[in-house]
């Protein structure tokens, strides 16, 4: 995998290839490439250990960097995944929580290694680009909810 011009770099303590393979078996478009590793220690690691792993998610290339446990996640960062019905939001919501992750509010979850992703229906991103009163009900039901019940926004589309 040839690196991108442009490429995410998220900052895991010392998981960055079990992230990157996680990833790759729960999204579409999704993969691990090469696995760099350390030419000699460093502070949080030794000369041999996993340093840099190229992956993609959802065909957005990414790095990850096992950098220590300097720095820690936060929602200021987010992965945003587009699902088309219920059972897509399930499924990689319940993947993400299921795998030592954790529920958020208004379709947010955290994965285990602390990484933040918005997992939203297009239903509801639809409901927020019509505007006006539909948006506003929809904004509002999701205001209520964790992970985010496609049948419940389109019902407040309707209004």
């Amino acid at each position: 995998m040839a690196i991108a011009k442009n490429t995410i770099c998220v900052w895991y303590d010392k998981d960055a290839e079990a992230a990157a393979n996680f990833y790759a078996s729960v999204f579409p478009d999704s993969a691990v490439g090469a696995i760099w590793r350390a030419p000699g220690d460093y502070p949080s690691g030794k000369a041999g250990d996993v340093l840099v792993v190229e992956f993609t998610v959802c065909g957005i290339p990414c790095i990850g960097l096992n950098g220590g446990p300097a720095f820690k996640h936060s929602e200021a960062f987010s992965f945003q995944i587009a699902t088309e019905d219920q059972a897509e939001t399930d499924r990689y919501w319940n993947a993400i929580v299921g795998n030592g992750g954790q529920e958020s509010a208004c379709g947010w979850c955290k994965d285990r290694w602390g990484v933040n992703w918005q997992i939203t229906p297009r239903v509801l991103t639809e409901a927020m680009q019509a505007g006006g009163a539909e948006a506003k009900r929809a904004f509002a039901a999701m205001m209520e909810m964790g992970k985010i019940d496609v049948a419940k926004i389109a019902a407040a589309r309707r209004g």
